[in-house]
């Protein structure tokens, strides 16, 4: 006979959780509060910390199990900017006329909690055949280098699966259920620097002016929409987000030149491609002008998609179960954990409002996390029926 438990409060764990002041990269008790309650209710955890960065490892059930039904979420937050300016205390965890205040509260420590609460309840109600796994990391809001990442080279090394996986990322712009995302854009930034030959302005033919070759080159990057879109994908965008020469004298041709773009792209291309783009713009700027361009490119991440499917129509009906809303079926949005998961196993996201996440006051609807928490309940119940 299965003992009898309380369910667990969801709003109760959050609040808790936002008392630990878990600033990346700091662990602030979040992860060993997660870990007792999880260890308690029989999940086996390990921690899988790298390089100073907190990351928890919860499986119910056995490894190897039929079907294992995963979570990816994360319990560091950003800093807490001016604390001065907050209305209530940003790790007091305050309940006020139903919202719950705190940094964390909406981005993500509810999302985490209604999870971790939904899989101790079901587990204990309804033991299921297969296995439920809970990935939480202490470096989503950081570099992510040591963080999922982290975690899914310890279930490679240890033989440790996911056959599908839930973000619980605030997905929502208006309304509980109006949206869940079931791709990202791929995000990369290209670093030009543009080599010429300083000299006096009066006498340019003397000197080989960088800045010139630089805002051609600007030009043609942003004249030319990379392309129109796809069909889950708006159109990719490329922004230039900062030029710079730190030259002071206004009589002074500048020796060098710099110049960064940030790049949001869809499944029509990959880093890789658009790399080989920019690198032919630059070899052409360097024919014609003479001047020397070093180009750098960091990437985020790759685009990715889960299709409509199993995934997608088993979150899709749970929402509309219990919010009455359909969700959109977005790519919107910048990067999540999910870029690194897509590559183990299908992966969505679905989780709050995300309206207050990063701000000052951030604060969430007390009633928002209980029927996130039915959400989850119900998606973890259909996928085991």
């Amino acid at each position: 006979m299965t003992a009898r438990h309380d369910p667990v409060d969801p709003v109760a764990l959050t609040a808790n959780l936002i008392r630990c002041p878990s600033v990346t990269p700091e662990e602030g008790g979040a992860l060993v509060l997660l870990e007792r309650l999880l260890s308690d209710a029989g999940f086996e955890c390990a921690r899988v910390d790298r390089n100073g960065t907190p990351n928890l490892y919860a499986r119910w059930g056995q490894k190897g199990a039929n079907r294992a039904f995963g979570f990816n979420g994360h319990t560091d937050v950003v800093p807490v900017g001016d604390a001065a300016s907050w209305t209530r205390d940003p790790f007091g965890g305050d309940i006020v006329d139903g919202w719950l205040w705190g940094r964390g509260a909406t981005d993500m420590k509810s999302g985490v909690a209604a999870f971790a609460a939904a899989a101790v309840d079901f587990v204990r109600a309804t033991p299921p055949d297969g296995a439920v796994i809970l990935t939480i990391t202490g470096d989503e809001e950081g570099p992510g280098k040591d963080g999922t990442v982290a975690i899914l080279d310890w279930m490679a090394e240890n033989g440790e699966r996911m056959d599908v996986c839930l973000v619980g990322e605030p997905t929502c712009p208006e309304r509980l259920g109006d949206m869940m995302k079931i791709g990202r854009r791929g995000s990369m930034t290209a670093f030009f620097t543009v080599k010429g030959v300083q000299g006096h302005a009066a006498y340019p033919h003397r000197a080989n002016n960088p800045l010139h070759a630089l805002v051609r080159l600007m030009d043609r990057l942003t004249a030319h929409p990379l392309d129109g879109g796809t069909d889950h994908f708006d159109a990719s965008t490329l922004q230039i987000t900062t030029i710079d020469c730190g030259n002071p004298a206004s009589n002074v041709i500048p020796a060098k030149a710099s110049a960064t773009v940030n790049i949001r792209f869809n499944d029509a291309h990959s880093s890789a491609s658009i790399t080989e783009r920019l690198k032919a713009e630059v070899a052409k700027i360097e024919a014609e002008t003479g001047v020397d361009v070093v180009l750098r490119v960091e990437v985020s991440g790759e685009s990715f998609l889960t299709p409509p499917g199993p995934l997608v129509d088993l979150v899709k009906a749970a929402v509309e179960a219990e919010t009455g809303e359909t969700p959109v079926l977005s790519t919107s949005g910048g990067t999540s954990d999910a870029r690194f998961v897509k590559d183990h196993c299908p992966v969505v996201e679905f989780g709050l409002v995300g309206k207050t996440m990063h701000q000052v006051d951030e604060r969430v609807e007390v009633a928002q996390i209980e029927k996130l928490k039915a959400i989850y309940g119900r998606i973890l119940a259909d996928y085991f029926r």
